[in-house]
C-alpha cells in the first residue's frame, strides 16, 4: 500500500541553521543593536556632534555593531524538528534551549514581513499550548528560513504531531489520497467599508497621529514645519476641519485593515484550518481541527448598526489568540453566522434571561446617575449651583437605555452537542462551545443576586479565556443547565457521585 504525502513522517536530522540571508535582515533592522542604542545616546551627547562627518561615522558604527550582532546570533542559532519535540537553541554567552514537545503543538503560522519578501525569507512560529513553557510564553520562532525550508518546517511539525494516528499497527489505513482543500470563506474587498466601526481599526490611524506628533517633537527648532493652523473660531472652518478628520480617520482605517486582511482566504485542508492574509506581511496560519473546541461572534457597537461581525475559533490550548484564532476578521453577519456553525454545531436560539435579570442591569446602569443627583441637590440647597444636579438626571436618563441594552445582550441555550452564552453592551459576544470542551463549572451568586433568585454561571473550558459566563440567570435553572450543557460528562460524573 503506498503512503499518503501527510502520512510519511520525515527522518530526524541533527540541528540546522537558519538562512545567512537573515543576517542582512537584521543588520537593516537593527534588531540586536537596537538594545545598545538607547545606552549609547547619553554618550555621543556628553561628548557632542560636531559636522556630518561624525554623524556619518556614528551611522557607520551602529550599522557595524548591528552587523557583528546579527551574525553572532545567527552562528549561535539552531533548531530541530524530531518526531518528538521542536527544539530551538540560541544565545551566545548564555544558551537557551526551547523545546515543545510534538503533543503540546496547536497549531504553525509562517509570516512574510516586506523585507524578508524581499530576500525570499519567512518566520516560523510554532504556537503551543498555553503555560506550556516556562514564563507562560506561548510559541518558539524560527526566523529566516527560505521559503521551501518554512514550508518543509510547517509540514514535518504537522506531520510529527498526528504521527501518532499511523505508528499504531493495529490502527486502520488512511486513505491513500489527501482530502481535497474545502473553502470556507474568503474576505470580499467591499468589507473593508465595515473597518471605521472597528475600535481596532481606528486606533491605527489615531496611533499614527500620535507618532508624528511625538516625532515633530524631537525635531531640532530649526526643522520644524509651521504648525500655524487656521482660525477655529470660524464656524465653516471648524465644520470643514472635523468633516476632513473624519474622512482622515475612516480611511486610515480602512487602509489598516487592508494591510492586516488583504487576501483573507479560509480553507480546510485535511485535518487543519489554514487561514492566509496580509498585505505586506503576508500570514499563513495553520490550527488542527481536532483541537477546535469552540467559537465566538464578536458585534462591536457600530458593527451592530450595520450587522457586521467577527468569528474566533477557540482551539485547546492556545490560550485567547485573538489574532491566530480568527477565522473571520469582518464580514457581514450573516456570513459569520454561518462560518460559527461549521465550526460548532448551533445549538438553537437564544433564551432570554428572568426580568429580575432586566431589574439589575437597570438598578446598576442607573444608580450612578441617582448618587450624583443626590449629591447635586444637596449641592443646589447650600449653593444654589445646579450643574451637579443637571449632570445627575442625566446620567440617571441615559442609564435606562444603557441597561435595557445590557440585558437585551444576555442569553444562553443549550443544544444537543453544544451550548452558547452571550454577554456584553459595546461589544457582544457571543461564545458557542462543544459539550465536550467543558472541564468544570462555576456558579457565583452574591447577596444582591440571592435576593433576586438569579446566578451567575461559568463555564470552565481548556480554550479561549479558560471560563465563559451566563450572567444573571435564574437561579432555579442553574442545574438543568449545566446538566444539558455537559451532557455525557455530566451523567458520569453522577454516576460516579
Amino acid at each position: 500500500m503506498t503512503t499518503a504525502p501527510w502520512q510519511t513522517v520525515p527522518e530526524v536530522t541533527a540541528p540546522r541553521r537558519t538562512s545567512p540571508l537573515v543576517v542582512l535582515v537584521h543588520t537593516i533592522t537593527f534588531r540586536q543593536a537596537r538594545q545598545v542604542v538607547p545606552a549609547a545616546i547619553p554618550v555621543v551627547a556628553a561628548v557632542g556632534v560636531d559636522g556630518p562627518g561624525v554623524v556619518v561615522g556614528l551611522v557607520l558604527a551602529v550599522t557595524a555593531l548591528s552587523l557583528l550582532f546579527a551574525t553572532l546570533t545567527w552562528w549561535r542559532t539552531t533548531y530541530a524538528d524530531t518526531p518528538g519535540a521542536v527544539v530551538v537553541t540560541r544565545g551566545l554567552l548564555a544558551r537557551s534551549v526551547r523545546t515543545v514537545p510534538n503533543d503540546r503543538i496547536r497549531g504553525v503560522e509562517v509570516e512574510t514581513p516586506v523585507l524578508h519578501r524581499l530576500f525570499g525569507l519567512v518566520r516560523v512560529r510554532v504556537d503551543a499550548a498555553a503555560g506550556s513553557m516556562t514564563g507562560g510564553d506561548e510559541e518558539v520562532v524560527v526566523d529566516g528560513l527560505t521559503r521551501a525550508e518554512g514550508d518543509r518546517l510547517r509540514t514535518s511539525v504537522l506531520t510529527h504531531r498526528r504521527a501518532g494516528v499511523v505508528t499504531d499497527p493495529s490502527a486502520p489505513p488512511l486513505p491513500e489520497e489527501q482530502p481535497a482543500e474545502e473553502e470556507l470563506a474568503r474576505f470580499d474587498p467591499r468589507w473593508l467599508l465595515y473597518a471605521p466601526l472597528v475600535a481596532s481599526y481606528l486606533a491605527v490611524p489615531l496611533a499614527a497621529v500620535g507618532a508624528l506628533s511625538r516625532l515633530l517633537q524631537e525635531l531640532p527648532p530649526g526643522l520644524r514645519p509651521d504648525l500655524t493652523g487656521p482660525d477655529l473660531t470660524d464656524t465653516r472652518v471648524l465644520l470643514t476641519g472635523l468633516l476632513l478628520a473624519l474622512l482622515l480617520l475612516a480611511l486610515g482605517a480602512v487602509l489598516g485593515a487592508a494591510v492586516v486582511n488583504w487576501g483573507f482566504r479560509l480553507v480546510r485542508r485535511g485535518g487543519s484550518l489554514v487561514a492566509v492574509r496580509g498585505l505586506l506581511t503576508r500570514r499563513h496560519t495553520e490550527l488542527e481541527v481536532d483541537r477546535v473546541r469552540g467559537g465566538t461572534l464578536s458585534e462591536g457597537l457600530g458593527m451592530r448598526l450595520v450587522r457586521a461581525a467577527r468569528v474566533g475559533a477557540l482551539v485547546t490550548g492556545l490560550g485567547a489568540a485573538n489574532r491566530r484564532g480568527q477565522v473571520l476578521p469582518l464580514g457581514p453577519r450573516a456570513e459569520a453566522v454561518r462560518l460559527l456553525g461549521v465550526l460548532v454545531d448551533d445549538p438553537g436560539p437564544l433564551v432570554a434571561h428572568p426580568p429580575a435579570a432586566r431589574r439589575r442591569r437597570l438598578a446598576r446602569a442607573i444608580g450612578s446617575g441617582l448618587a450624583v443627583s443626590a449629591a447635586g441637590g444637596l449641592l443646589v440647597a447650600g449653593t444654589g449651583w445646579w450643574g451637579l444636579l443637571a449632570a445627575g438626571v442625566v446620567l440617571t436618563v441615559l442609564g435606562v437605555p444603557l441597561g435595557l441594552g445590557r440585558y437585551a445582550a444576555l442569553g444562553h441555550v443549550a443544544g444537543p452537542r453544544s451550548f452558547a452564552v452571550r454577554s456584553g453592551l459595546l461589544v457582544r459576544e457571543q461564545t458557542v462551545l462543544q459539550q465536550r470542551a467543558v472541564v468544570g463549572w462555576q456558579v457565583r451568586q452574591s447577596v444582591f443576586q440571592r435576593r433576586a433568585g438569579l446566578a451567575t454561571v461559568v463555564a470552565c473550558v481548556g480554550a479561549g479565556t479558560g471560563g465563559y459566563a451566563a450572567i444573571d440567570v435564574a437561579a432555579a435553572d442553574v442545574g438543568p443547565f449545566t446538566e444539558a450543557a455537559s451532557g455525557s460528562w455530566a451523567t458520569a460524573r453522577g454516576a460516579g457521585g
